[in-house]
C-alpha cells in the first residue's frame, strides 16, 4: 500500500499538478480571431442568448458540461476527509468523464457540511452546468440534498454513490440470475450495508423484479425488520421485514444472493457455506470486500462472485454508468435523470455482456478473454461499446419518460456515438453501409486463426458480407467453442473435402499457366494450399473477394494471388494504399506502402491511377498530390523530376482527375500555403491522395502517424487485382479482418455493378 501511495503521489505530480485543465476548443492566433472570441464579438452570442435562452446549448459548451460537486463528508474509503483534500478524487472523477464519454467537468468541492448550503450551491449554479453529479457526501444529507434539487433544477442531477452501484451491481445480477436459471421474482437478496448506496441498490433491484419481501437488510446494529428502534431512519424504515432473523449470519441461511456495501471481512466462510445452491455473491466493499473470492473458493465451488476490484473478475465499477448515463442524458438535453433512464443503462449493460467482446478490449487488459458466463458478467470499463449501447437506450429512454426537450433519432445518434470514438469509426460507417446493401460471398483463407473465426461471426452479425473460412470443418468448429464463438450463417470449405471443386480449379490453373511452367501435377499440388484453392474460388465466381494473410508474409502472399487471379486487364502492375484518419480533417490516402519499392514514372503513374480509381469508387473526389522535397521545380534532381513528369503524364492520361506536383507534404496537406504561395497549382485545396516517391518514405510516414500523431489507419489495399484480393498484416486485430472484408465487399459490389 505504502509503494502504491508513493506511485499515486508521483503520477498526480509529473508535469502539471493534478489530472485536469481547460483547453480551448476554437482557434485564438489572430486578432480577429480574439475580436470574435470577446470583446466585440462576443456579444451576439449572448444577445442571442438573452432572446432564446435554450440557445446556451448552441454558443456554449453547456450541453457538455457537468459539475462534480462534494463537500468531502464521505469519500470513499477515507471517511469525512473535507472538501480539499476530497479534490483529487473529483478530479479523478472528471478524467473518467471525459475519457470514456467525452464530456467536460468542473469539479467543484463545497466548504460547508450543511446540505443547506450544498443545495443552495448547486441551485447557483444551474445556469452554467448541463447537469449535476453529487459525489461522496454522507447519509442522510445525500438524499436530502439530491431529492431537493430534483424538485427545483431543470437539469440532471445524480447522486453516483446512490445509483452508481445500483445500476452496475443490477446489470450484473440480471445475468447472474439467468445463468443460475433464477426467477428474480423468486430470489431471496440479503444485503450487508444500509446507506445510501445499498439503499439506492435495493430499490433499483425492485425496478428489476426481485419482490421487496425477499429483501432483508443488514446494517451494524443487525437485521432491519418491523419494529425495530435502535439505529433506524426514514430511509430505511421502508426496509424493515416481518421476520425472526436478527444477525447476517442468519439473515444469509439459505439466501440466493449477497449484497455486500459495508466494510471488509463482515461475512465469514460459514456464512457463505450457508447460502442456497449457485450462490450469487457481490462482495462490494472498497478497498477490500466482505469476502474474498478466495474465501468463498475454499467452501463452495458453485457461487458466483462480483467485487469492486479490478484484480478479481466481475468488477462493478461505478465508471461502467455514469459517464454514459450523462452522455444520454445532456445529449438529448434531459431535464432529469429518471428511474427509466437508470433501468435503461442496466438492461443496456447486461445485454452487452452477452455480445462477442473484440479483440482491442483483450488487448487493453493485457490479451486476457472474455466470455459471458460466471467470470463475465457486466462489461469491462475499456470496452468502448459500453457508450455505443449505453448512452442510445437512455436518451431513448428520457425521450419515451418525457423528460428530454431534444428528440432525436437513435440511429443517427448511434452513428455520431461511432464517429465520436475515433475517425476511423466515421470512415467505415459509410463502408458498412454499403457492404450491407448487398453482402459479397468473401473467402477467408485463414481458416483456423482464431481473430479470423472471431472476425467471422462480427462480420454475419453486421451483415457486411458472407464469410467463407478456408479449414476443415470440425476443427474449426471445435476453435470456436472453445472462444465461445457461433458460427452460423459462415460457411466453411475444406480442400481435401471438395474433390469436386478442386480438380476442377487444378485443371483450370494448369490450363492458364502451363506455358509458364507449370505441370499439372504441380497444379494439383498447390490446390491444396489455403491461399490457392481460395484465390481459384474468386477466379472461377465461387466467391467475390478474398482476404488473406493474417498469418504470411506479404511476399508469399503476393505470387499465388498474381498467379491465380492476375492483375486487371490492361493493367501492368499492382500497388497498395493505406487509409489514413486523422482527427478534424478529412481521410487521407497514401500510396504506395506496401509493394512497389522505388517505382519508375510509369509506375507511379499507374500507382495514381488505380488510387484515384479506388477513392472515386468510395464516393470521394480525388485531390493527388505527387509528394517529393522540392516544390514545383524548387530543387532540380532526378528523385524529384520524376514525381513531375509523373503529375504530367497522369493529367495527359485523365484530364478529369485533380492532380499537381511535385511538392512537398506540408504544401499538399495545408490549404493556406497552397492558395497563398503556389496560387498557379492545380490543388485549390489540400490533397486528400498523397503519392509517395518510394515505399521507404510511404511507410515510414503513415507508420509515424500511426504512433506518434494519433493518425487511425485501416488498410492495406491492394489495388490493380482482376478480381478483389485483400492481404492482412500478420499483426492485424479482429477489427483489421473486419474492414478489410468489408471493403473487398464494398469493392467487388462495385466491379459486379460495372459488369
Amino acid at each position: 500500500m505504502v509503494a502504491h501511495g508513493k506511485a499515486a503521489l508521483e503520477y498526480h505530480t509529473k508535469g502539471r499538478p493534478g489530472k485536469i485543465e481547460v483547453i480551448p476548443t476554437k482557434s485564438l492566433n489572430t486578432q480577429r480571431e480574439l475580436s470574435l472570441a470577446y470583446s466585440p464579438g462576443v456579444a451576439a452570442p449572448c444577445l442571442a442568448i438573452r432572446d432564446e435562452p435554450d440557445d446556451v446549448f448552441k454558443y456554449t459548451a453547456r450541453g457538455n458540461l457537468v459539475a462534480v460537486v462534494t463537500n468531502g463528508t464521505a469519500v470513499l474509503g477515507l471517511g469525512n476527509i473535507g472538501p480539499m483534500a476530497a479534490k483529487p478524487v473529483m478530479e479523478g472523477k472528471g478524467v473518467l468523464f471525459k475519457k470514456f464519454a467525452g464530456i467536460d467537468v468542473f469539479d467543484l468541492e463545497v466548504g460547508s457540511e450543511d446540505p443547506e448550503d450544498v443545495i443552495r450551491f448547486c441551485e447557483l449554479l444551474e445556469p452554467t452546468v448541463g447537469g449535476i453529479n453529487l459525489e461522496d457526501i454522507k447519509a442522510p444529507d445525500c438524499f436530502v440534498i439530491e431529492q431537493r434539487l430534483k424538485e427545483t433544477l431543470d437539469i440532471p442531477v445524480f447522486h453516483d454513490d446512490q445509483h452508481g452501484t445500483a445500476i452496475i451491481s443490477g446489470a450484473a445480477l440480471l445475468n447472474a440470475l439467468e445463468l443460475t436459471g433464477r426467477k428474480a421474482a423468486d430470489a431471496v437478496v440479503v444485503f450487508s450495508g444500509a446507506g445510501a448506496s445499498a439503499i439506492s441498490t435495493a430499490r433499483h433491484f425492485e425496478r428489476l423484479g426481485i419482490s421487496s419481501e425477499n429483501m432483508l437488510m443488514v446494517d451494524t446494529t443487525g437485521v432491519i425488520y418491523e419494529g425495530r428502534k435502535e439505529g433506524m431512519n426514514e430511509y430505511k424504515e421502508p426496509f424493515a421485514r416481518a421476520t425472526e432473523k436478527r444477525t447476517l449470519a442468519e439473515a444469509m441461511e439459505g439466501a440466493d444472493v449477497f449484497i455486500g456495501l459495508s466494510a471488509r471481512g463482515v461475512v465469514s466462510k460459514d456464512m457463505v457455506a450457508s447460502m442456497a445452491k449457485q450462490p450469487i455473491i457481490f462482495a462490494l466493499a472498497n478497498p477490500d470486500p466482505e469476502v474474498t473470492p478466495e474465501e468463498v473458493a475454499e467452501v463452495r465451488d458453485d457461487a458466483i462472485m462480483a467485487t469492486g476490484r479490478s484484480d478479481y473478475p466481475n468488477q462493478v465499477n461505478n465508471v461502467l454508468g455514469f459517464p454514459f448515463l450523462f452522455r444520454g442524458a445532456l445529449d438529448v438535453r434531459a431535464r432529469a435523470i429518471n428511474p427509466e433512464m437508470m433501468l435503461a443503462a442496466t438492461t443496456a449493460l447486461a445485454d452487452l455482456a452477452k455480445a462477442t467482446v473484440p479483440q482491442t478490449v483483450s488487448a487493453a487488459y493485457g490479451g486476457e478473454a472474455f466470455e459471458y458466463g460466471v467470470e463475465y458478467l457486466i462489461p469491462t470499463p475499456f470496452d468502448s461499446r459500453v457508450l455505443l449501447w449505453v448512452a442510445p437506450a437512455v436518451a431513448k429512454a428520457a425521450m419515451d419518460s418525457g423528460v428530454a426537450r431534444l428528440e432525436i433519432d437513435i440511429e443517427e445518434y448511434a452513428d455520431r456515438l461511432k464517429a465520436s470514438l475515433g475517425p476511423s469509426w466515421e470512415v467505415m460507417r459509410s463502408m458498412v453501409e454499403r457492404a450491407r446493401k448487398k453482402p459479397m460471398r468473401v473467402v477467408l483463407a485463414d481458416g483456423y486463426n482464431e481473430r479470423v473465426i472471431r472476425a467471422s461471426q462480427y462480420i454475419v452479425e453486421e451483415g457486411v458480407a458472407v464469410p467463407v473460412l478456408i479449414g476443415r470443418e470440425d476443427k474449426v468448429q471445435q476453435i470456436a467453442e472453445v472462444h465461445g464463438l457461433d458460427l452460423t450463417g459462415v460457411e466453411i470449405v475444406h480442400p481435401i473435402q471438395s474433390d469436386e471443386a478442386r480438380h476442377a480449379y487444378a485443371e483450370e490453373l494448369y490450363q492458364s499457366r502451363k506455358r509458364k511452367g507449370l505441370t499439372r501435377v504441380e497444379a494439383r499440388s498447390k490446390l491444396y494450399q489455403p491461399n490457392y484453392f481460395a484465390g481459384m474460388m474468386v477466379r472461377s465466381g465461387d466467391a467475390d473477394a478474398m482476404v488473406a494473410g493474417i498469418e504470411s508474409h506479404y511476399p508469399e502472399l503476393l505470387r499465388p494471388a498474381l498467379e491465380v487471379i492476375g492483375t486487371a486487364e490492361g493493367q501492368r502492375r499492382v500497388s497498395g494504399l493505406y487509409m489514413v484518419a486523422l482527427r478534424d480533417r478529412e481521410l487521407l490516402f497514401f500510396a504506395d506502402p506496401v509493394v512497389n519499392i522505388d517505382p519508375d514514372v510509369e509506375t507511379l503513374v499507374d500507382i495514381a491511377l488505380l488510387t484515384a480509381d479506388f477513392v472515386q469508387d468510395l464516393g470521394i473526389e480525388p485531390r493527388i498530390a505527387m509528394l517529393s522535397f522540392s516544390n514545383f521545380g524548387s530543387a532540380r534532381h532526378p528523385a524529384s523530376q520524376k514525381m513531375q513528369e509523373a503529375a504530367a503524364r497522369v493529367r495527359e492520361l485523365r484530364p478529369d482527375l485533380e492532380i499537381d506536383g511535385e511538392m512537398q507534404a506540408d504544401t499538399a496537406v495545408n490549404t493556406e500555403i497552397l492558395q497563398s504561395q503556389y496560387p498557379f497549382s492545380s490543388l485549390k485545396r489540400a490533397a486528400n491522395v498523397l503519392i509517395f516517391p518510394n515505399l521507404a518514405a510511404a511507410n515510414s510516414s503513415y507508420k509515424m502517424l500511426s504512433e506518434l500523431g494519433g493518425a487511425e489507419v485501416i488498410g492495406p489495399v491492394l489495388l490493380g487485382m482482376r478480381h478483389p484480393v485483400q492481404f492482412l498484416q500478420r499483426g492485424s486485430t479482429v477489427q483489421d479482418v473486419v474492414n478489410l472484408v468489408t471493403l473487398a465487399s464494398v469493392d467487388a459490389q462495385a466491379r459486379a455493378a460495372q459488369e
